[in-house]
């Protein structure tokens, strides 16, 4: 059998990675045995030019009807993309992570610059580390984040900086402009950013501490991973404010206020229990 070719989101193809596939699935903390059974039968359905997303749609389906939280935890990505359109919803959810992680923070505000005044994502402090931080979601995987996006963000930040030093209180502080994407950066992007002294963080950068590492570990997914609730329901809950499925389970009433009530509601409550604990995932 000659090797088999499938196609990335970015249209390139590459030779299927059957490793790839077998650590995706042990992320979701599923039985090793169970990622074994699953990974071989998605192999034997696999057909030359097809592409990644169907086959992640197929594992999906095969790990939702043996292991729903698992499949909750696997779509971690999809999730991220779900929270959309308007890309507020991945705004609130940074800030939610920043937080649980000790930050104050302050989402969609207006800060003076020394030039001009600026929109900002998200504001966020701890101790005497000043953040300003945009947040750029795709709802494409093929996506990223180019050059031009730290560059301009860089931008916006210095003119900020210049006005917060002014202020009592902020010649000890270290400030800092941010970049978070739901996709990923692409290696100019990084290089940038890195040589500016902004923090990025994507899906998968920096490694060990990229949002898909801080999630797993913190217990911090968003609603929009939960299988048992619809799409519908699920604008719902955004509407109301309401982001991680760490808030519903803090939070139960608020599946009342969308009409979910009932077996239902004890279900959902369950998987948002489930997610909400934490572990060290594989990388």
């Amino acid at each position: 059998m000659g090797v088999i070719q499938v196609k990335k989101y970015s249209g390139e193809m590459e030779a299927f990675d059957m490793n790839k596939l077998v650590n995706s699935l042990r992320r979701s903390q599923v039985d090793e045995s169970l990622v074994q059974q699953i990974a071989h039968e998605v192999e034997g359905n696999i057909e030359d030019g097809m592409t990644t997303k169907k086959i992640y749609q197929m594992a999906f389906r095969m790990l939702k009807s043996r292991a729903r939280v698992s499949a909750s935890r696997y779509k971690l990505k999809k999730a991220l993309m779900e929270l959309g359109p308007s890309g507020y919803p991945f705004e609130k959810f940074v800030g939610k992570v920043l937080q649980y992680e000790g930050f104050e923070v302050e989402v969609g505000v207006l800060v003076k610059g020394d030039c001009v005044q600026h929109e900002v994502d998200v504001i966020a402090q701890k101790g005497n580390r000043h953040y300003m931080i945009e947040c750029k979601y795709h709802s494409d995987q093929g996506r990223f984040c180019n050059v031009k996006i730290p560059l301009y963000i860089q931008s916006r930040f210095l003119d900020v900086q210049k006005q917060w030093e002014k202020q009592e209180g902020h010649k000890n502080k270290s400030h800092q402009g941010g970049v978070y994407t739901n996709t990923r950066f692409t290696s100019d992007a990084t290089h940038y950013g890195n040589c500016v002294g902004l923090m990025l963080t994507s899906w998968d950068y920096p490694k060990g501490k990229a949002l898909k590492n801080r999630i797993d570990t913190a217990g911090l997914h968003p609603l929009t991973s939960l299988t048992t609730i619809t799409k519908s329901e699920k604008s719902k809950l955004l509407e109301h404010g309401i982001v991680l499925c760490r808030e519903i389970k803090d939070n139960p009433d608020v599946l009342k206020k969308v009409g979910i009530d009932g077996a239902r509601r004890k279900k959902i409550l369950a998987d948002s229990q489930s997610l909400c604990e934490t572990h060290q995932p594989n990388t």
